[in-house]
């Protein structure tokens, strides 16, 4: 080809979840590596995704949703269908979804002959109880040509599950964003959010099942008998399915714990620039969730030179050294609870400070878009030979 490849990554929202965040990082590192790539995503607000980016993006025409999540997911690969459908829209090498929605668009453009095939990153696979979520799940699977995921153990549970030889890619950290430098963002954050005396103790993703973030609180509570002016802070969030549920019982929990006002800061989803400096103000995060694809906060917050608390589980074993992060059982509060006092040790500070920038910047976003290169040009071959 005499032409760079031009490459469709397609996000499920423009909101800073996992998902969006390696799909932008990946486009950036794709342009710099001098090939054409455009992030989409559905934006009902119009108002752009949660930061600037290097790479073109594409606000998806998409309109307000209600609260079933099948509808939801079928509304939104509808919109993607209906933005494709135009030619103009369609002039790409590759397609690439990073989603289950996205994914489902593209295979409905692909089943109507409009685009010869796609790509799927499988960053996890949610075990959803409503049987259509499951079938919409699995077509966004299984109606891929080509498969990605960002750590060994999705990769061995797309083989187990479906039969399938998914590339592993991996996920990068951006170091220059990422530091323990700080940048002067960090005093009017903290006066923002009510941050006292601390120890502030970082949950990012929200309240959800997945985050553990009841066995969180519980733990927290635990440390507050150590430390009686420690703080809760739960950033992020912003969530397509229906947690509420879930958020029910841990305000319920909030409510019975006796805890004071301000020990628990529910923070909500924050600006991107300033989550650095957010990272920078925690004396240590606390990450035991149940189910990641990857884990990619644990190493921002890493980066920043702070301590992590993290679950003693695959993905998190195969990319965190032994001596990084301090361990705990995600399952049982009271080793939650040990290892958040754990990281709060003054010798323990002092040395996650020091191994967790080293360990971050093993993470380069270059070689995560280099990893999808032999398999884009597998996907653009048809359409050159």
């Amino acid at each position: 080809m005499t032409r760079p490849l031009r490459i469709a990554l397609l996000a499920h929202s423009t909101n800073p979840r996992g998902g969006v965040v390696h799909a932008l990082e990946l486009g950036e590192a794709l342009v710099r590596l001098g090939f054409e790539a455009v992030v989409h995503a559905p934006d009902p607000k119009g108002a752009g995704f949660f930061r600037p980016s290097l790479c073109e993006t594409v606000s998806v025409p998409a309109g307000p949703v209600g609260s079933d999540v099948a509808a939801m997911v079928r509304q939104r690969a509808d919109e993607y269908v209906s933005y494709f459908n135009s030619l103009e829209h369609r002039r790409f090498d590759v397609f690439h979804a990073q989603d289950g929605i996205s994914a489902n668009a593209l295979a409905t453009l692909k089943a109507r002959g409009l685009i010869p095939g796609f790509a799927r990153t499988v960053h996890h696979i949610d075990a959803f109880r409503d049987p259509e979520l499951k079938a919409l799940q699995n077509r966004s699977i299984l109606a891929a040509d080509r498969h990605f995921v960002v750590s060994r153990l999705w990769q061995g549970l797309l083989a187990e599950t479906f039969g399938i030889d998914a590339a592993l890619v991996g996920n990068g950290i951006d170091i220059k964003r990422f530091s323990p430098v700080p940048d002067g963002r960090e005093a009017a954050l903290a006066r923002r959010l009510g941050l006292d005396v601390g120890p502030v103790v970082l949950s990012i993703g929200g309240v959800e099942e997945r985050k553990n973030s009841t066995r969180i609180l519980e733990a927290f509570i635990q440390l507050r008998a150590m430390h009686p002016r420690a703080q809760l802070v739960i950033a992020g969030g912003a969530s397509l399915l229906d947690h509420h549920e879930y958020a029910n019982e841990f305000k319920a929990l909030v409510a019975s714990s006796g805890l004071s006002a301000g020990a628990v800061v529910r923070a909500g989803p924050q600006a991107q620039e300033d989550m650095p400096a957010l990272y920078r103000l925690a004396d240590v995060l606390a990450f035991p969730s149940v189910k990641e694809g990857f884990g990619l906060v644990a190493l921002e917050a890493m980066a920043c030179g702070v301590p992590t608390v993290v679950s003693a589980i695959a993905p998190f074993t195969e990319h965190i050294g032994a001596d990084e992060t301090v361990w705990c059982d995600p399952l049982n509060v009271g080793s939650i609870a040990d290892a958040l006092m754990l990281a709060l040790q003054p010798q323990t500070l002092a040395r996650l400070a020091q191994k967790g920038p080293e360990a971050a910047a093993r993470f380069d976003w270059a070689a995560t878009a280099r990893a999808h290169l032999p398999t884009y040009q597998t996907l653009a071959e048809p359409a050159h030979a």
